[in-house]
């Protein structure tokens, strides 16, 4: 309604149709004539050009656009100066065949230019709606050769004039090529107008070609013919300027181009045809049962076009509906935080939604078509498996396990699949999946903050309790107690920094002398215990000394060098045993403190400076 309501109110259009309503009574009631004809044909073509001229010079424009406007400004030029000349020698009273020729050879000049540009205009299109677009130009073309073999080349074939009969096929020929470029650009999907104008164009074209002889053929009055001639050509400037005005609404903002529906042009040629068939029998005084199957034929003919229009009419609001559901879909898709991918039976992602970009780093449409499982790290495949086998016996199953970005890391996601391999429209599982990297790291913080300790990193007794736990209750385990001598004097000495260093670097000593044999871990103060899964005394009894021998060894810090010893406890038993292994371990640990009490606990190997 508002592009209708723009068009109405533009000055230009208004004063087109006033000059359309002055030609009736100008041709019909007043002293119009051949003369005035050409006069308004001529000032019908300047209009003509200069909109084209502006059309070709608005912004935005693309190449094939612009050289299809060029092409009508051309052929626009070509007109005027036959039209112009033509009305010079007409008002001088010299009109004669060489002018006319003149005047014939520019117009044809103008329309070769314009139908060679359409002929190479992009057709756009592919598969069935290419299809579509050539019947649908194929039913309008034929539709107006009828026309013009009924309107102007049968008569001539009628009268045996070889001259006439060359000439009017020449005519028709070159309308034809001008009607199928027309047609052609109006059912493309890149046509260089808008729709409501190339129809006009195109009726306008048309008209100049049918609507002479058609006036001639049915009145034979000059003042009619004259009239026909000119009205189509009005048309020319009207479509041009609605082009214009629709082409500058659309500038200075994003528009999005709709998809093309259904054509009534290919119909609306079907009715012509059928209404001119009737007219045809007419002509000939057909009897009465001609009449009932000619009646007959258009009736059954209007009924079909009119069960198509509603059977197209119906298609397009079933299309819109589902094309407004997709776009409603792809939106939310586009911008959802999760992840959705759709698994086949065979391992191979089908789909992924642009949430991988963001979550796996992947390019659009780079996971379709990879293998999923070697994407799952290697240490959660034991996950991934136990959630396909959990979606064997259920519809839906949950797990959280981490997937391979493009750059090598990893995320972690949790995923709830749903397997509608069952659904022919889907086959395969659906995941959902969120991403909870950054949880999951806190969660390991955290986790790490419960069950080790902050200075020297290593396990905590809540750690220790649980190694033990985990240990197989089958095996012996042998647990450690070490405390440090002398530790004491290093804090009041060199102060609790000093303290930190030897404390952190005797939980990396003795963490190197373990390896794997064990977990360390850190009691509090300057206590550390040991768990041996799996180690007799006597093994036991050799790392003890060894741990000593490694404690004792001097420890740089900040002002000086300090050595501190190691009292070291050793208990045996089973993992059942372990509150009792860690008091067994901590008298024998004491015991081999009371007999390094004459031993010097601490030794200042390098003078420290002196403390405030």
């Amino acid at each position: 309604m508002r592009q209708t309501g723009r068009l109405t109110a533009d000055p230009v259009l208004r004063v087109l149709a006033a000059v359309g309503v002055l030609l009736v009574p100008w041709f019909l009631l007043g002293p119009g004539g051949e003369s005035s004809s050409w006069v308004v044909q001529t000032g019908i073509d300047l209009v003509t050009l200069g909109i084209a001229v502006r059309l070709l010079r608005l912004p935005g424009n693309g190449r094939h656009t612009r050289r299809f406007w060029a092409a009508v400004t051309a052929a626009l030029v070509c007109s005027t100066l036959g039209d112009t000349y033509q009305t010079i020698v007409t008002i001088a009273g010299r009109e004669s065949s060489q002018s006319a020729a003149v005047q014939s050879g520019l117009v044809v000049t103008g329309m070769v230019i314009v139908v060679i540009t359409m002929l190479f205009h992009p057709f756009g299109g592919a598969g069935r709606q290419r299809l579509r677009m050539w019947l649908d130009s194929a039913t309008v073309l034929v539709a107006v050769a009828v026309f013009l073999w009924y309107f102007l080349l049968a008569g001539k074939f009628s009268d045996g004039r070889v001259a006439d009969r060359v000439g009017a096929s020449a005519t028709v020929a070159v309308m034809m090529l001008v009607t199928f470029g027309l047609i052609k650009l109006i059912f493309s999907s890149s046509a260089p107008f808008h729709g409501s104008a190339g129809m006009v164009g195109t009726l306008g074209v048309t008209g100049t070609a049918v609507a002479a002889p058609a006036a001639a053929l049915i009145t034979g009055d000059s003042a009619v013919m004259f009239l026909a001639q000119l009205t189509p050509c009005l048309l020319m400037p009207v479509s041009l300027r609605m082009q214009e005005i629709l082409t500058r609404r659309d500038l200075g903002r994003r528009v999005t181009h709709e998809r093309r529906g259904f054509s009534r042009l290919p119909y609306a040629a079907v009715a012509a045809t059928q209404l001119l068939l009737v007219a045809g029998l007419a002509a000939v005084d057909p009897d009465l049962r001609i009449w009932g199957v000619a009646v007959g034929v258009l009736i059954s003919t209007g009924l079909v076009l009119a069960r198509q229009q509603a059977a197209f009419r119906d298609n397009e609001r079933l299309v819109t509906e589902l094309s407004a559901s997709r776009e409603w879909f792809s939106a939310l898709v586009q911008h959802a935080a999760d992840l959705i991918v759709v698994v086949g039976t065979d391992d191979v992602v089908q789909y992924a939604s642009p949430a991988a970009g963001r979550i796996l780093g992947a390019e659009a449409g780079r996971t379709a078509a990879d293998t999923l499982h070697p994407r799952i790290h290697p240490d959660d495949r034991p996950v991934f498996a136990d959630l396909n086998e959990r979606l064997t016996a259920g519809s839906s199953a949950e797990a959280e396990f981490r997937v391979a970005r493009e750059d090598g890391t990893y995320a972690w996601l949790h995923v709830v699949a749903t397997d509608l391999r069952g659904n022919p429209n889907v086959r395969g599982v659906v995941w959902n999946s969120r991403d909870i990297t950054d949880s999951r790291r806190l969660q390991d913080e955290l986790r790490h903050q419960a069950t080790h300790d902050a200075l020297t990193g290593l396990a905590n007794r809540v750690l220790l309790q649980q190694k033990v736990r985990e240990t197989n209750p089958e095996l012996p385990i042998c647990m450690l107690l070490l405390d440090l001598d002398g530790f004491k004097q290093v804090n009041d000495v060199h102060g609790h920094h000093a303290g930190d260093e030897v404390l952190i670097t005797v939980a990396r000593r003795v963490t190197a002398l373990l390896g794997r044999a064990g977990t360390i871990a850190r009691l509090g103060g300057d206590e550390f215990a040991v768990l041996l899964p799996g180690a007799d005394p006597a093994r036991a009894a050799v790392l003890a000394d060894l741990i000593a021998a490694s404690v004792a060894e001097p420890i740089e810090v900040f002002g000086g060098t300090v050595t501190v010893g190691a009292s070291v406890g050793v208990a045996a038993g089973t993992p059942a045993d372990a509150d009792r292994l860690l008091r067994d371990a901590d008298e024998a640990m004491y015991r081999t403190k009371q007999s390094r009490r004459s031993e010097v606990p601490a030794t200042l190997t390098a003078e420290a400076p002196a403390r405030r």
